[in-house]
């Protein structure tokens, strides 16, 4: 890419993600952010396809980035031997949930984009596929419990859907109100504390 195409892709994608924070997906207008670029429309689709194609290029790495992250910290924890696992509940994801923070206030726009502005795009299920994984994670769990002679007293979906997506809201929070950082961290601790302590209290641990 020459350097005069790079600075014409740089100025689309700066008023896109202008565009689209204020207006949202939905309500943002190719023309306006074409305009706003000081391209022409042919220009703009010799870059991206669609106006999904332009949000999937601001957002398409920091949301693989998340979901990455959080699927390796599941993964590291299932492949602990089944007794360390009920000493570890919590640390592993919680470091995950650490470095998702870290990264998410590196990338702040990108991520009010993913929380705030993205009905309409597959980026808008963010929290479901993240509790979909951490549902998935906590049946595994339950087996292995069962498995220790520990059993966990049954767990009603509806309760248990609930509190996990609550979890996921409480961390995007943070970054949607634009915590300061180190105050975020003690919350992020804090947090972590209050669902790790919930859920061996209803596993009956």
């Amino acid at each position: 890419m020459s350097e005069t195409e790079q600075t014409t892709l740089n100025l689309i994608l700066s008023a896109a993600m202008k565009e689209f924070l204020e207006k949202g997906f939905r309500a943002a207008s190719l023309r306006s952010i074409v305009k706003a670029a000081g391209v022409t429309t042919g220009a703009f689709y010799g870059y991206f396809k669609s106006k999904e194609d332009l949000f999937e290029a601001l957002v398409g790495t920091q949301y693989a980035y998340f979901l990455n992250c959080f699927c390796e910290a599941q993964k590291q924890f299932a492949q602990l031997p089944p007794q360390q696992q009920p000493e570890n509940l919590g640390s592993i994801s919680g470091a995950c949930m650490y470095d998702m923070l870290l990264y998410a206030y590196e990338h702040l726009n990108e991520f009010k984009l993913i929380l705030c502005c993205s009905e309409g795009t597959r980026f808008a299920n963010l929290i479901d596929e993240m509790a979909e994984i951490e549902t998935k994670g906590t049946h595994d769990y339950l087996e292995v419990l069962k498995a220790l002679g520990r059993p966990s007293p049954p767990i009603d979906e509806r309760l248990e859907h609930i509190l996990i997506t609550g979890m996921f809201n409480t961390f995007f929070e943070l970054i949607i109100h634009e915590m300061p950082l180190e105050e975020a961290k003690h919350y992020l601790q804090e947090m972590r504390a209050f669902y790790t302590a919930g859920w061996m209290k209803i596993m009956g641990q």
